[in-house]
């Protein structure tokens, strides 16, 4: 009996030194985590254009994955760098401005109060805003400033999200160049949580994981830059903050063009801006909007097996929990835990 009991307090205490090890190490590579699993997205998704680069130039397995990162960190970095600053620079007078209540709103167009149904109600609201902001947004004052910090701390994160971004691409050109060996390390562990379905839940991970990146986050990422530049070149207010509402409502697969129309309405109202200017901004925001429409076929041919829920609160939790990176990260992990879940669930067909 005292035997037993020796050996149950000595396997406790080996158990507890093991649990002890194991937070401390996360706790060291806790602010690796989120960049490095990013970068390990990024490279799935990427990995069949690595491949397809390999085979038709003869290039070494180094040489193609240096050439596809420089490629992403010009074609990416240099737009997400234009709208990032944007939506700093936005935030940071809105915020000011609902601080200090100093919120300028300009005038509505006359044209406003010829909006069938809607436009008379609209133009007076926003005559009345325009002319005391604080009596026509007094009831939701401490919302707004709630909205003003969250706004002004998620754009403060832009840039830090920006380096982020550069380092993973890097670390994902690395990935790719051991793509095969990384493969075998997840087919093993898989193999010793399954029992032996290491094969098929590896596959499953990876075609979720490229199926999630090219099909939603891709998409996402090009029609809010898209949006973005649109936005800028029009000089509309807010740019950069609008350009991240459509990125998020892209990802969580809500139609951005709830946000374009209405900007495209405000553009054809506004009596500085020339009529062609006018239909050119919409036949833009036309054409940005129906984007997932003609790429989502193209890029995601077997489609993402998950609940608009699930990528919802995938995206908006990932944001919550790491910023801008987490809104992308989010969205991947929800997707691959439940296809990953749902799988686990099945019994084991042989």
């Amino acid at each position: 009996m005292t035997d037993n009991k020796s050996t149950t307090i000595e396997t406790a205490i080996q158990i507890a030194l093991i649990a002890l090890l194991g937070l401390w190490c996360f706790q060291i590579a806790k602010p690796f985590i989120s960049p490095i699993v990013w970068a390990g997205i990024i490279a799935i998704g990427t990995y069949p254009v690595f491949l397809w680069l390999k085979d038709k130039t003869g290039l070494s397995a180094g040489w193609a994955a240096t050439i596809i990162t420089i490629a992403m960190l010009f074609i990416l970095i240099t737009p997400a760098v234009l709208i990032s600053g944007a939506l700093i620079e936005n935030a940071q007078t809105l915020s000011e401005h609902i601080e200090n209540d100093k919120l300028e709103i300009s005038p509505p167009p006359e044209s406003v109060a010829d909006w069938p149904l809607i436009g008379e109600k609209v133009s007076k609201f926003w005559t009345q805003a325009s002319q005391d902001p604080k009596a026509a947004f007094g009831r939701y004052n401490s919302e707004l400033k709630s909205f003003a910090k969250w706004v002004l701390s998620t754009a403060a994160g832009a840039s830090l999200n920006i380096l982020i971004f550069i380092f993973s691409i890097i670390i994902a050109g690395v990935f790719m160049v051991s793509g095969k060996g990384v493969k075998e390390t997840f087919v093993v562990i898989f193999d010793r949580v399954a029992g032996g379905r290491g094969i098929e839940l590896t596959e499953l991970s990876l075609s979720t994981v490229n199926s999630v990146v090219t099909g939603i986050l891709g998409i996402a990422f090009i029609q809010s830059i898209l949006a973005g530049l649109g936005f800028m070149v029009m000089d509309i207010p807010a740019a950069g903050v609008l350009a991240f509402i459509c990125l998020i409502l892209a990802i969580v697969q809500i139609d951005i063009l709830l946000v374009l129309i209405p900007i495209s309405i405000y553009v054809f109202s506004d009596s500085s801006t020339g009529t062609g200017m006018a239909i050119a901004f919409l036949v833009w925001n036309i054409g940005v909007g129906l984007l997932n429409n003609v790429l989502k076929p193209i890029l995601l041919a077997k489609g993402v097996d998950a609940p608009m829920a699930v990528i919802f609160v995938g995206a908006i939790g990932g944001m919550m929990l790491s910023g801008i990176v987490g809104l992308f990260i989010g969205a991947v992990i929800m997707v691959l835990g439940y296809n990953l879940f749902m799988v686990w669930l099945k019994p084991e067909t042989t």
